[in-house]
């Protein structure tokens, strides 16, 4: 009898390790899909690299506490204040304090929208996210980013192709945790067979220092430079919306519903707030851990916490951020196009799922959506015509947020009577 009981213990005691291992791992595939992207804004703008992993890990973690736990999500760099921050950067000398003071400022609209909403109520938001709306959105964010993920495949297509080859046959061949871990395993195929033919180079690992404090820096306040960067928030919350209901669709959850639009608002506002206050880039939801939840089915939100973990821990140990960083690109663009793929495919099954009838109102709402945020770009740069609606000299709503706003505005009107009823 206590043989028995010890056997059953020592069984007991094996699985949460495996079960804990296996978190490991997976929260580790979850890091090396955030971490090209989250360092590369601090790159183009000058913060400090290590404070946006730190930043990127501390807002994932008061994201998930705004939410209950419940959205497995991981919160990165912000591209989309790039420009801003480059003009404000300018304008001040290349003091980046006086872009953190705006940053500041939008993450703090982004909590007064979060309010908002709450007081209006979700619901009343909701009604006009029709599958017809929300299925061409999630295509629109996954076919936008694709091009950047083969521009970095294009540096060596082959290296790229033998990545992707080899995710996608984990992926559709492999079982259970091999198939969970088709991501990690072709980055560290690709990884090898870019040293073996002398791409990445490793020397820049020995001579970084094992631990390192991260540059934390104090915001600055000037109102010119608040009226630049404040207003990328009316830009970027439809992509917002996007991100929480493509994540929604992978999971099979309604998460703007539960926990609620104004809890992920708040979320991403905070993150924004608090990693401008020390230092780092604004945060956003970020499109490549979605696609990782979608290749892996696994959506337990505590994953994306151990990776947020592993991120701050990354902000002070430099010798593993550089060693991720010499990740060579083209292997990092090869895993990409098949994340940023999987998420417009989600799309399409969104509006599969949901049986959207293809009659002429939903054919022209889910069209339109398609035009503006796929074409907008090209047809700018092509006719010069400029597709969007202007904040100030700097911001312009355009692209996915333009085109979600005016999808949703069409629904609505061409779609009135069926909400009536």
């Amino acid at each position: 009898m206590t043989e028995n009981v010890i056997v059953g213990k020592t069984d007991k005691t094996e699985a949460r390790l495996w079960q804990n291992s296996k978190k490991v791992i997976l929260a580790l595939q979850h890091l090396i899909a955030m971490f090209g992207a989250t360092v590369l804004v601090p790159i183009l703008t000058g913060f400090d690299p290590s404070v946006a992993l730190f930043s990127a890990g501390l807002g994932t973690l008061i994201f998930h506490l705004c939410t209950k736990g419940k959205v497995p999500v991981f919160l990165g760099s912000s591209f989309a204040f790039i420009p801003v921050i480059l003009t404000v950067k300018e304008m001040y000398n290349g003091d980046l304090a006086y872009a953190q003071g705006g940053m500041v400022v939008a993450g703090l609209i982004y909590i007064f929208l979060s309010f908002l909403i709450r007081k209006i109520g979700v619901e009343n938001i909701q009604k006009y996210l029709a599958p017809q709306v929300v299925g061409p959105m999630i295509i629109v964010i996954g076919m936008n980013l694709i091009p950047v993920a083969f521009g970095n495949a294009r540096e060596n297509l082959l290296v790229a192709g033998i990545t992707l080859g080899i995710a996608l046959l984990v992926n559709f061949k492999g079982k259970g945790i091999f198939k969970q871990l088709s991501i990690l395993i072709a980055v560290t195929a690709g990884y090898i067979v870019s040293f073996k033919m002398g791409i990445t180079d490793t020397s820049v690992v020995k001579e970084a220092a094992i631990f390192a404090v991260p540059a934390f820096r104090l915001p600055k306040f000037d109102i010119g430079a608040i009226t630049i960067i404040a207003p990328v928030v009316l830009a970027v919350f439809m992509e917002h919306l996007g991100d929480i209901t493509t994540n929604g669709q992978v999971v099979g959850q309604n998460f703007i519903e539960d926990p609620g639009l104004n809890r992920t608002l708040l979320g991403d506002g905070l993150a924004t707030t608090i990693a401008a206050l020390i230092g780092g880039p604004a945060n956003t939801t970020y499109g490549e851990n979605t696609g990782v939840l979608a290749i892996t089915k696994n959506y337990d939100p505590s994953v994306l916490r151990l990776a947020a973990v592993f991120a701050i821990v990354l902000g002070f140990v430099s010798k593993i951020g550089v060693f991720l960083s010499t990740i060579p690109t083209p292997v990092m663009g090869g895993i990409s196009l098949m994340l940023f793929s999987m998420i417009s495919l989600i799309g399409v099954k969104t509006i599969k799922a949901n049986k959207v009838e293809f009659n002429w109102k939903n054919i022209i709402v889910m069209g339109t959506i398609l035009i503006l945020g796929l074409g907008s770009g090209i047809i700018e740069n092509k006719f010069g015509i400029t597709i969007g609606i202007p904040i100030n000299d700097t911001v312009k709503i355009s692209g996915l947020s333009f085109a979600a706003i005016v999808g949703i505005i069409l629904n609505a009107v061409l779609n009135r009577r069926e909400k009536s009823n």
